[in-house]
């Protein structure tokens, strides 16, 4: 039966865990809490368990999270991927809506795990200067969204950081972006009025929305602010290519290119990544250690390239699909299978960073689907 006090004393050892090593202290070794993590779920997430039985997984003798069978994606908009019972959710994450129907869900038990992982690293790359930003969000309040976890993760922002801030897109039936420009041109004009450095945090596909509409609106930022891009544009007809749109948000507002950070996240994680080029600017003056494309892992996830086939890692540098171990997952599936394309690159500050290239083509990954039919029972 499902216990809420282990849940909690797992919860509490992921958050000593992402404190600890974001200061650079001891931590409990990743693999005990990984696996930990993992045979909790196995106990209490019914397909899970199938697929640790369908694989042969032996989580008890396991020492290494490799070890753990992960998730694919695919599977959280098929079945619940949740430790607790429904009646338990605080929070309720979907995925935004898909040709492929149904949408995925990511069911939270607690937020504090996820809140604490998501403003920890995000301070780290977004606001590694600690300076005082106001927030110019190109996305619907919370309360207009709030089964976003986008959305939870800029709401919680927004509330951290010591500026105004101030929200400029309503939600649309058809799945178009509605933005407020004569808002957007107000707050850039009030941030130039106050001297107040502003970060941007918005979508690639609002931005490119912005851009299109702005037309000579004076978009200008203060010196010192910054522009967080994520997500793709999952097959909508406005699409620019990652180079051309970071070029673009430059002159709009003002910034330079190092200030532009893409993000990378999943409603199916609890932690995300980001590109470092900020923060490597900010730590040394004129110089980047971190180039654009390459997103930096949290200490408390690890990230690997696997074959698709056999789900096996793949050589340093070479392409493979992204598997995540992300102990933020506490009460979810803390191992992650995704079709995104990836390689492991040096991120030229002796780390390992995720380089991304896109989803796979076609068809969903044959270990994923293997995997989706074993933790759904399909024969």
């Amino acid at each position: 039966m499902f216990s809420p006090a282990d849940s909690d004393a797992l919860h509490a050892r992921v958050r000593a865990f992402i404190g600890a090593s974001s200061r650079g202290a001891a931590a409990e070794p990743f693999d005990v809490l990984a696996l930990d993590l993992a045979r909790f779920q196995a106990a209490h997430v019914p397909a899970f368990a199938r697929l640790v039985r369908a694989r042969g997984a032996d989580l008890a003798t396991a020492r290494s999270a490799s070890s753990i069978p992960a998730v694919p994606t695919d599977v959280f908009r098929l079945a619940r991927v949740a430790a607790h019972p429904p009646e338990e959710d605080v929070a309720l994450f979907r995925t935004s809506g898909t040709t492929q129907g149904a949408r995925g869900e990511h069911p939270l038990r607690s937020t504090a795990t996820y809140a604490l992982a998501a403003l920890t690293w995000g301070a780290r790359f977004l606001w590694p200067d600690r300076v005082a930003l106001g927030a110019l969000v190109l996305a619907a309040p919370l309360s207009l969204q709030p089964d976003s976890s986008l959305g939870f993760m800029l709401d919680l922002f927004a509330r951290t950081l010591d500026g105004p801030a101030s929200f400029h897109v309503e939600p649309a039936a058809d799945g178009e972006v509605r933005l407020d420009l004569a808002g957007i041109a107000r707050a850039a004009a009030d941030a130039r009025a106050a001297g107040r450095p502003t970060i941007v945090l918005a979508t690639s596909f609002a931005l490119v929305h912005l851009l299109e509409q702005s037309d000579g609106t004076d978009l200008r930022l203060p010196a010192g602010s910054r522009v967080m891009q994520t997500g793709g544009f999952k097959g909508r007809s406005r699409e620019v290519e990652p180079e051309a749109l970071r070029l673009l948000l430059s002159e709009a507002f003002g910034v330079p290119t190092l200030h532009v950070v893409g993000e990378y996240g999943m409603t199916e994680l609890g932690s995300q990544l980001y590109e470092g080029t900020l923060a490597a600017a900010v730590s040394a003056p004129g110089t980047c250690a971190a180039r654009h494309g390459v997103y930096a892992a949290p200490p408390w996830v690890r990230v690997a390239a696997v074959d698709p086939i056999s789900l096996a890692p793949v050589p340093l540098g070479e392409v493979g699909v992204a598997r995540f171990v992300d102990l933020a997952n506490v009460d979810s599936a803390v191992a992650v299978q995704t079709a995104d394309r990836v390689r492991l690159v040096d991120d030229g500050t002796g780390q390992h960073g995720l380089e991304l290239l896109g989803r796979l083509p076609g068809a969903l990954p044959r270990g994923c689907s293997v995997a989706i039919d074993e933790m759904l029972g399909r024969p």
